[in-house]
Order: C-alpha cells, then structure tokens, then sequence
C-alpha cells in the first residue's frame, strides 16, 4: 500500500480513557497508510516523552512528531536526549515539535510564559548539541547553563516541528523550523495568510520556502459518526479553544468579539469546571451549540466521506503541505482516506518524506 505522506492524524484525540488506546491508533494509521502520527501533550496521561516511546516502538513506517511540548519544561539535555533516542529509536521518523503552551495554565502552575526569543534560542541549542557540540558557558534567553552536550560522537539533523499561532509565531516557525502546524477552526482566508507568513519569513532568512512544511490541523468529522461524538468534535473542542485563548482565536479569524463576550458570561459557560470537551455531556453541549456561530465551525470537513474528501484536498489549494485529520482516530477516519485514496494526486506528493518535517526524498 502507498503510504500518504500528505496526511496525519492526532492519536488520543480529546480526552482517553487511557493511553494505551494510542498503541491500536498507531498501528491502524499505519495500516491505512497515513504518514504520521501527531502527539498532543496533556499533563495528566498525555505525557509526550512516553506517548513518543509507545508511538515509535510499535510502528515501523509512519512519522511521529511532538506537536507539541514545551521547551520550559524539562532542562534542555533531558529534551535533547528524548528526541535523540526517538530519532534512533524510529531511524529518523521523529521531529521534535514544539509550541508556546497555555499562558494562563501555566500561571497557575507557576511557570514563566513562553517568549519567542528563548523558543529560537532553545533550537539552536538543540540543533548544535544534536552535532556533537560542546556548549559551554551559555547565557541566553532560553536560561544560562554551564555545560550541555550529549558528546562528540553525536552529528545528527533532528527535524523540528512548531505549532504557530500569531504572526511572531509564524514568522519564527519559517526561519527556525523545519515544519509548521497551524491551528484548529481556521478560515480559509486565515489559512492562506498564515501559510504565506511562514514561507515569506523563511525566504527572508535566506531559506527554500518550499523546505518548510506547512501542516493545516482539519478538523475532520464524517457524519458515519454518532450526532452525540460529531457535537463533542466540533462544539465541544472549539468551545475548549474558546476557553483557553479565545481572544486570539477572535484576532486571527477576524471574528465578532461580542460573540466571544457572550459566550463567556453565558451562565453555564462560565461556572462549568475544566474542558468542556472532555467533561460536557452532549445536552451541555446543545446549548454551548446555541452559542457558537456555525460559520465558526464551518473550517472543517463534515458531512460525507466525498465532502469531506472536497474540504481536505482544498486546503492542499490554500497552501498547506500537508492536512493532519484532527479529531477522530483512524478507525474513525478510515472511510473518508479510502475516499480520499480513489481521488489522491499522488504526483504531486510523490518522494514526501515520512518524517512529517523532513524533506522531499528521504525519512528526513
């Protein structure tokens, strides 16, 4: 079988009731012949470094990458050494994906927010103990340490993968990355914009714009599914987003703010505790339904396998080098990528490297 390196999936998708669902996600997305498996982190049974050691130890061709952790949570040689035994475990399927993370979580955690100086100090960083380097003495806004190598023995590329938002976001991912992942509920418009972003700055840092791979996360969701598990996939996770940065997802969609207002001082929205897409039953959900404009969830692939297949390959014509199905597992997936199979250009992808930020004609 041909394996579609255009496409990806989310394993563990939402909230699992228990991490060993990813070892039956894996390796039905490999036998479907998807490219890769993207890995959320949660902390709770959603820990990355593990979820990475599970993916790659039971899958022998499908890319796997973190998208994403955080780089301020653990010491910069702990994350060196984890994507460097991913790297070997997988025999260069694994990019180390990264993101900024939830500010206000990490308040209340009592971890410093992210800035976007210490996210590309930390790369170089990573891409020079990766080699072999001896880096001593080093003081920059990624933290002062006095040693970090992992040996001269060591002379390694490590694709790495950024999940952007804003325009600092995007514009870091191009010049400092080898791949992009955008967000979720994106509009067209938005997801054009934001793809021309992070080609632009990678050619304005004298980089192949086409060398940086632009991920669309596409909400998919076939209406073979339960109307209760549809409405948890696409009410429940966009209301989720709209609890945790609302106010960005507003600024980049362009958006009504006075929607996002009402929704915020809705009676049951604002006393209900935790993610609603993970503790909301589905009549909770009608009503948080009644709250969200449909245009704002119409960024995604629903209805039928054949309209969904339509909706996935016209983010391929707004820019994106490759779609991640989000939302649904493979099982859930599977009749909408045979759909997608009968119609695959597969010119146009022909030699895509599995690794989901490596290059063209090989696994890195």
């Amino acid at each position: 079988m041909q394996r579609m390196n255009e496409l990806a999936f989310y394993t563990l998708a939402g909230a699992p009731r228990t991490p060993r669902e990813l070892i039956a996600e894996v390796q039905q997305g490999e036998a479907l012949g998807l490219g890769s498996a993207f890995i959320s982190e949660r902390f709770n049974v959603k820990e990355a470094a593990t979820l990475s050691g599970a993916a790659g130890a039971v899958s022998n061709e499908l890319g796997i990458a973190t998208a994403a952790t955080n780089h301020n949570t653990r010491h910069p040689m702990v994350t060196a050494a984890f994507a460097m035994t991913m790297h070997r475990l997988t025999e260069g399927r694994f990019s180390l994906g990264l993101g900024r993370g939830i500010g206000p979580m990490f308040d209340a955690y009592g971890l410093p927010r992210i800035k976007t100086a210490e996210i590309e100090d930390f790369v170089g960083l990573m891409r020079r103990i990766w080699k072999g380097e001896v880096i001593v003495g080093h003081d920059g806004p990624a933290g002062k340490y006095p040693l970090l190598t992992m040996g001269p023995d060591y002379d390694e590329h490590i694709p790495m993968t950024f999940t952007a938002f804003g325009p600092n976001s995007l514009a870091l991912g191009g010049r400092a990355f080898d791949a992009v992942v955008l967000h979720t509920f994106f509009t067209d418009e938005t997801t054009a914009r934001c793809v021309a972003a992070v080609k632009r700055a990678a050619e304005r840092s004298g980089r192949d714009p086409a060398s940086v791979r632009v991920w669309s996360c596409f909400a998919t969701i076939g209406d073979h599914l339960p109307e209760e598990l549809r409405i948890k996939k696409t009410v429940g996770r966009m209301a989720t987003y709209l609890q945790a940065y609302g106010d960005l997802m507003i600024e980049t969609n362009g958006w009504d703010p006075e929607v996002l207002r009402r929704f915020r001082e809705d009676e049951f929205v604002r006393g209900f505790r935790g993610a609603l897409d993970a503790s909301a039953t589905a009549e909770q959900l009608e009503h948080v339904a009644s709250l969200i404009p449909e245009a704002w969830l119409a960024a995604a692939a629903s209805g039928s396998a054949e309209r969904c297949v339509e909706k996935i390959r016209g983010q391929f014509e707004l820019g994106c080098d490759g779609v991640i199905l989000h939302g649904a597992s493979p099982e859930q997936l599977a009749p909408i990528v045979a759909q997608y199979r009968k119609a695959r250009p597969a010119d146009r992808f022909a030699g895509l490297a599995a690794n989901p930020a490596g290059q063209v004609g090989g696994s890195q």
